[in-house]
């Protein structure tokens, strides 16, 4: 395992991150036996929200409990995302649902905060003020953003450091091999090539969530294969046929597959990135793992990405 560090936090975070939304209280052993060998494998950090419901939350608690690793895995949690009345950028909703999640996972603290959509109505200066709060509360112990644009993580942290707040230490949008042609969610922001470049030159540590793009680096796709709307919808154009055909071929010479290079793309960028992967059993996760052991040039990521022939 690789590790990035965060600041504001004392242990660096595992370079592949487990999700949440494939966990559940109602199959208790399924998601013990995967969080073991997800820590197995030198993981050790898992991300949750609310909006992801409460049962993979309440299994990663119970979980926790049972192996009294609480100070052994690093939590990131996401709060003030939309619901069906619109945004819910304000304090009580932060704190709402930092608290929703603390309580469900019964822990004191969550090690990352982040805000899991932006309100581009409301200023930055309520929103750190806000989260402050909540940092001298020792409910959360540092802060992030999720789908974002660069302009306003950047604005939000100019405004931290001109006021000694503690500013976004982190950022979780999209970032794949494959690129999308529309959010795959609404309100989704996916880093492009002026989005990395952003990330490089300030080296904020990106988390990237959908990081092997819906399987879509598998096999399980084909251009003539239509059965699947979303993927059709998000992920089906020529360039992506393209860049699926040539890690492929990469991936014949390296001795790996098409989803490892598509991962190891993910995680060896210019810039401290992690991965958040989704396995649904130990054989996903232990194939998501050997992404790690990929190496890729700079000259390879950039044939992989068609910035070259």
């Amino acid at each position: 395992m690789r590790y990035i560090s965060i600041p504001g936090l004392e242990t660096p975070i595992s370079q592949l991150v487990m999700g949440s939304m494939m966990l559940s209280e109602e199959r208790m052993e399924d998601a013990e036996r995967l969080l073991d060998a997800y820590m197995a494998i030198g993981g050790n950090t898992i991300d949750t929200a609310p909006v992801y419901g409460p049962s993979g939350m309440g299994a990663i608690g119970r979980w926790m409990r049972a192996r009294l690793n609480r100070s052994d895995v690093t939590i990131i949690g996401k709060g003030a995302h939309p619901d069906q009345n619109g945004p819910r950028m304000t304090k009580q909703a932060m704190e709402q649902d930092l608290l929703h999640s603390m309580g469900t996972m019964r822990i004191d603290c969550l090690d990352i905060f982040m805000l899991h959509r932006d309100d581009p109505e409301t200023a930055v200066g309520y929103i750190l003020e806000s989260l402050q709060e909540q940092l001298e509360a020792k409910r959360c112990r540092a802060l992030g953003v999720s789908n974002w644009t660069t302009a306003r993580m950047a604005e939000a942290n100019e405004y931290a450091a001109s006021h000694g707040l503690t500013g976004f230490s982190c950022n979780s949008p999209n970032l794949s091999l494959a690129k999308p042609n529309v959010p795959r969610w609404a309100g989704c922001v996916s880093a492009d090539a002026a989005y990395a470049a952003w990330h490089e030159s300030t080296q904020m540590p990106l988390l990237s969530w959908s990081s092997q793009a819906g399987g879509f680096f598998t096999g399980r796709f084909s251009p003539d294969k239509r059965d699947d709307p979303e993927a059709v919808r998000v992920y089906y154009n020529e360039a992506n046929w393209e860049r699926y055909r040539r890690a492929k071929l990469l991936a014949e010479r390296k001795g790996c597959d098409a989803n490892q290079v598509a991962m190891a793309f993910v995680l060896q960028q210019r810039f401290p990135t992690c991965a958040i992967m989704g396995p649904n059993n130990v054989s996903e996760l232990q194939s998501s793992a050997r992404a790690l052991e990929v190496n890729l040039s700079p000259e390879e990521a950039r044939w992989l990405d068609l910035e070259v022939e």
